[in-house]
């Protein structure tokens, strides 16, 4: 039983320091489809062919990483304080 209980805090612990990560690929690449889609839909009604497709894909692509890197950046530095406390 006490060793259930080690297994269990140890999973707990190890998934607590995961779970902020867990979502940001979905975010990334949910940001890249919906630009695409934003775009395939102004190509549509204005006319403009491939290019804003092209062109909201790539802010999307942009945006989605800057999100990224910014919750990586800040999900360590939280990580670094709490050790030092």
């Amino acid at each position: 039983m006490n060793d259930e209980k080690k297994y269990v805090n140890k999973f707990s612990s190890s998934y607590k320091e995961v779970a902020p990560y867990i979502g940001l690929g979905t975010q990334l690449a949910a940001s890249i489809v919906l630009m695409f889609f934003l775009g395939r839909w102004l190509d549509s009604n204005l006319n403009t062919a491939p290019f804003l497709m092209i062109l909201f894909s790539f802010l999307g692509g942009f945006g989605g990483l800057y999100n990224f890197i910014k919750a990586v950046t800040n999900l360590n530095e939280k990580k670094k304080s709490v050790k030092k406390s």
